[in-house]
This record gives C-alpha cells, structure tokens and sequence, in this order.
C-alpha cells in the first residue's frame, strides 16, 4: 500500500491543508498563473496575498507567484473558512484506548468537514479538543442523527476499521421517537428501493427491486408516542427516516420527511429523534467481540415538553 504523504503544514484548526497537484503539462509559465485558473473560487487579489504572506508552499518551503509551474508538483495552502455558528453541545466520550475512540455524538453537528459545516464537525472538534492530529472516522452519521460515532486513532488502522463498516460486519441498533399508528402491524421488516440524486436533498422510494432493507420493532408507547428499535440490513441514504414515513410514522424532527421545510443555522431545536444506539462486532486486530452502548436516552421520550418547547 502507498503511503499517504504528510502535508508539509501542519492542521489548522484540526483540519489538513488543501493539496494542490499541478498536471503533466499545460500553457502556464509560472505556478501563479496556474492557481489563478485553477482556483477561480478564490479572488485573485486573495490569491496574491497569500503568496506575499507565504501561505502556500511546497516540499521546500513557501513559493512565490512568478515560480515556475512544475509539472507533477504539489502545493498545500490552507483554505479560507467559513463563518459558522458553533453548535453548543459536548461531544461526550463513550470509550477511547489506542486504537479506537467511541463518542456519542450530539445531533447538528456533521461527522466530517462537508459545505457549509467545517469547523463544527464531530472530526474536526475532536482532533482539535482532544489533540489527535491523524483521527478519522470509521464511519458516518447524518448531520441529525445522533448517538455512537466511531474513530479511528492510528493511521495504520484505518482500513481494518473502516472495511468493517463497509462490509456492513458491524450490528447496528438504532432507536427513533414518533407517532404511534394503532392500526399498524409491528414488528415488521421494510423493504423498497430508495434512491438518492446529487444535488436532492431528499432520497425516494421507487418502483423496482429493494435495495434497502430495516426492521422496525415498537418498544414501549405513551400518550400517541412510540419509542420504536430500528435495525438497518443495508445504509441507504436516510433509509431510516424514509421507511418510518412510508409506515406512516415519520420521526419526530425530521425537516425532510414527509416535507422538506428549512431550518437557520442558528436553529437548535426540536432535533431529529433518532440516534445510534448501538454497535457491535469482531474486532479485526484481537478477534474479541466488542459492543458499545449508548447511554443517553431520545429527548422527545423523556421530556416531550422541553423538547418541542
């Protein structure tokens, strides 16, 4: 396996510097030239005063405008960021040794760094709080969707831990708060076929062969409200909150499903009731059986009141 090649800067904020890979040929004489057209998202004036100030460099050391483009090189540079609201939850540690760190992670905060949402990441603020530069997820969940979120500590690790969940070898318990339809028959297994388009904020069920796959059991009910067990055989993109709409029972907070309806960055409330309860398997390095367990408990279930205040 190739190894990865450290960035010569150091993380930001947690983040890796973004790594530019000038092409085997082209018309530019010098690097500026290059980066102008290859980073029109970036204004040109900007663009020059970083190379004034030294924020781009190679494996030598910062470069100017007027060096000449390299083929084959690479440059790094760290990207201007944008302005976020910060999400005001802790990020609470569920198990940490060498090798893996199990966190529960709070809902409106995204696993990794996507859009608008960089710094307010669960992987961002981890690496940064905690002080572990080379972390990476071994998984992901929704920006929503809260509850047991796994990392990797060693770099070296990364792909035994990662395979797990991409193999799908790891039980998954997942637990979601919403209405309860008496005249539904539970426990029952769901399958359709959902699909998911670029650039859509929403997947749908379709017509055609299931590829995707969830049972749904009730646990416990009170006052119109269900405390329902999920157990996901496949990952669709937001194959939960998809198959509890089509039941009929959409999960409390979810700004998707049945409509799309828009929430401010700034808006904290009524989270989506639904979290990562569990996750087991065979860990690939000692060949034990591992389980973790969440131990917080859906908002809307124990305090419906605080939760849709």
């Amino acid at each position: 396996m190739r190894r990865r090649q450290r960035p010569p800067l150091a993380q930001r904020h947690g983040l890796d510097p973004a790594r530019i890979r000038l092409p085997g040929h082209g018309p530019w004489a010098t690097l500026g030239e290059h980066l102008r057209e290859r980073l029109p998202m970036i204004a040109p004036e900007r663009l020059d005063a970083m190379f004034r100030n030294g924020e781009i460099v190679d494996l030598h050391g910062p470069v100017t405008a007027d060096a000449p483009f390299v083929p084959h090189s690479a440059v790094w540079f760290h990207r201007d960021l944008p302005h976020e609201v910060p999400v005001p939850f802790e990020i609470p540690i569920v198990h940490r040794d060498e090798d893996l760190l199990v966190v529960d992670k709070p809902p409106f905060l995204s696993t990794i760094p996507r859009g608008k949402h960089v710094l307010q990441t669960a992987l961002v603020r981890l690496r940064h709080e905690l002080g572990l530069p080379d972390l990476s997820p071994a998984h992901r969940l929704d920006r929503m969707t809260s509850g047991l979120l796994m990392f990797v500590v060693r770099p070296e690790l990364r792909g035994a831990y990662q395979t797990l969940f991409a193999r799908r070898r790891v039980h998954k318990e997942y637990e979601a708060v919403a209405s309860v339809d008496p005249k539904l028959e539970l426990p029952r297994t769901v399958r359709s076929r959902i699909v998911k388009e670029r650039g859509v904020l929403t997947a749908e069920e379709v017509p055609g062969e299931p590829n995707s796959e969830t049972y749904v059991e009730l646990l416990e009910q009170r006052d119109g409200l269900g405390r329902y067990r999920l157990l996901p055989r496949t990952g669709r993109t937001h194959q939960l909150r998809v198959h509890l709409n089509s039941l009929g029972v959409p999960i409390l907070g979810d700004t998707f499903y049945p409509q799309v309806y828009e929430r401010a960055l700034d808006d904290f409330t009524r989270p989506l009731q639904l979290r990562s309860a569990v996750l087991e398997f065979r860990d690939p390095r000692s060949g034990l059986n591992r389980r973790f367990e969440a131990d917080t408990t859906l908002q809307a279930w124990t305090d419906y009141p605080a939760w849709a205040g």
